[in-house]
């Protein structure tokens, strides 16, 4: 018996709730942002793939998996494979008229899903954040945002690893009095901005929720408004990459390991 995996936990809300858009939506998020075992014809050549294709009564389906044992179940012989998003395939599929075997006969989650459908969350995975110039005058504590937007953010950013330090969710108030809120990164890694403020922007539209109720900012550990987030926001913390012990060994002082003489 596997473990359970999210995006059989998305599965199973999303069926125990056939009319309920947002565990629908929260499930194509799951997926997108799952690592994929694709099941493949022969061994990758570099950047070359050769998916195996299944014909079905509703169309051409690739085979992939979200737990290399799973594959290893369905497949039942050794079988060449490639790891990739649930993102990078659907890219891959989009437009293709090729559908997907999700874990098929292994799995709770075993399902197909449609060209069509893979078609839909490509085109969502594009949408974007749009940059803005706005000068806020104060931050506040957050309220008024659902849960379910919280609990997305909450899983988008666990994928986030080692991006930033943390997050914080504000209320704010705009020099011209608006209203709004802003999920303020901490020490971004540098060039990590985009794909933290596409994060965000994704959680927003996969809840359901309508782009304009949550700006993005980034700010400096040091930074005076840092404090004041950490004060009244709201924190996510996101997963810091584990700490590698780096030892040097000389070579020939294994004996195991013997020196290669070139």
């Amino acid at each position: 018996m596997t473990e359970t995996t999210a995006l059989d936990t998305a599965y199973a809300a999303m069926t125990a709730a056939p009319n309920d858009d947002a565990a629908r939506l929260r499930f194509f998020e799951r997926l997108a942002d799952s690592e994929l075992f694709l099941m493949l014809t022969e061994e990758a050549k570099g950047e070359n793939i050769s998916p195996e294709l299944f014909d079905v009564a509703d169309g051409r389906f690739l085979l992939a998996f979200d737990r290399e044992d799973r594959l290893a179940r369905f497949a039942e012989r050794p079988v060449p494979y490639v790891a990739l998003s649930g993102r990078v395939l659907t890219s891959m599929l989009a437009g293709q008229g090729i559908g997907l075997g999700l874990n098929l006969e292994v799995a709770p989650s075993s399902m197909l899903i449609p060209s069509e459908a893979l078609g839909w969350l490509a085109e969502t995975l594009q949408h974007g954040p749009e940059e803005v110039q706005q000068r806020l005058a104060e931050f506040l504590p957050p309220a008024g945002l659902p849960d379910d937007l919280l609990t997305a953010l909450d899983a988008k950013l666990a994928t986030a690893i080692g991006l930033a330090e943390a997050a914080y969710l504000v209320g704010t108030k705009s020099e011209g009095g608006g209203s709004g809120h802003l999920l303020g990164f901490i020490g971004a890694v540098e060039g990590a901005e985009p794909a933290l403020a596409k994060a965000a922007s994704e959680a927003l539209t996969f809840s359901g929720i309508e782009a304009g109720a949550m700006d993005v900012g980034f700010f400096g550990a040091h930074d005076q408004a840092a404090a004041s987030l950490a004060r009244i926001g709201l924190r996510f913390d996101l997963p810091q990459p584990e700490a590698r012990v780096v030892t040097q060994t000389v070579p020939g002082s294994n004996p195991d390991k013997p020196p290669i003489l070139k």
